[in-house]
């Protein structure tokens, strides 16, 4: 068995100190946000308190589908660095950026530079740019598929983008990983589903994504981004792939969005086939102590 842990949107806080020239730019209606909204409905209390859970629930690796922080600051990514760091090693932890890890031009490049550890394949090569994706890790069968859907965007809007070139290269890591019997394990800040968010925040290119994973197939979708614990699917190449969302792991209980929470994988070989259960761990929306939520068997 090998099991895989779903962490998402950490919107690590507080801010750091910045200079006004700092907000001059799209940060300004981030910063509006932040003060009015976000500080208040993601607390890193409730965010350590839910780490601190994830880290006695036994699990071979963790999956982080991006947004770890919020203005796209250069010392938010540093403290980002620093968070990553006490999760465990590099090896043992993969990482996806999101649109507010893109949050304004030239902060994904640096945090692609100083977040390296996390954005390495099994060869030592590392994701420095955006075309670097898909990139893969295999951990005891399993095939985790790292794709990029992020990119700075224009101000009150946070779309992701997935284009031919990602597609192309996806396809063939999907054929290779199939053929070898591997389980398929993607990784993408926004969702990929039909009508999953607002407009202002789709996938721009999903459709393409789709038609990848129609074509070659996968065993199972992992994103961030809606802050929403969903369980949808996607067709496959034979079956059916579930596409999974997770709530921001630092949302806290009582508000509009479901309270932080982070996903188990067990995933088991079967003869000719995977088997896939997710366990549910987080806060209720009244509760102020982590606990065990559900559980859904997948595949």
């Amino acid at each position: 068995m090998f099991r895989l842990a779903h962490l998402s949107d950490i919107h690590l806080g507080p801010l750091p100190p910045m200079r006004r020239r700092e907000l001059i730019s799209k940060r300004i209606t981030g910063y509006v946000n932040w003060k009015r909204n976000r500080m208040r409905s993601h607390q890193p209390e409730i965010l350590a308190k839910l780490v601190d859970h994830l880290a006695t629930t036994p699990h071979d690796h963790l999956a982080v589908t991006g947004d770890l922080i919020n203005l796209g600051l250069e010392s938010e990514v540093e403290n980002a660095r620093t968070w990553l760091s006490s999760l465990g090693p590099p090896e043992d932890v993969t990482l996806t950026c999101g649109n507010h890890d893109s949050y304004v031009p030239g902060i994904l490049s640096r945090a692609f530079a100083i977040w390296a550890p996390w954005l390495t394949d099994d060869s030592g090569k590392t994701a420095t740019r955006s075309r670097d994706f898909p990139f893969v890790r295999r951990r005891s069968g399993v095939s985790i598929i790292v794709c990029n859907s992020a990119r700075a965007s224009m101000p009150f809007m946070a779309t992701g983008y997935f284009r031919s070139n990602q597609a192309k290269a996806l396809r063939a890591i999907l054929k290779e990983e199939g053929a070898a019997g591997n389980c398929r394990v993607i990784l993408i800040h926004h969702p990929p589903s039909s009508k999953a968010t607002a407009w202002h925040k789709r996938l721009v290119g999903a459709l393409l994504f789709r038609r990848v994973i129609a074509a070659e197939g996968a065993e199972l979708i992992l994103h961030g981004h809606t802050h929403l614990a969903s369980i949808t699917a996607i067709p496959g190449k034979t079956l059916a792939v579930p596409v999974i969302g997770v709530p921001s792991a630092a949302q806290a209980p009582g508000g509009k969005r479901p309270a932080a929470r982070y996903n188990l994988f067990s995933i088991v070989r079967q003869q000719e086939k995977w088997e896939i259960t997710m366990d549910e761990y987080g806060y209720g929306q009244s509760s102020a102590e982590v606990e065990h939520l559900a559980r859904h068997r997948l595949a």
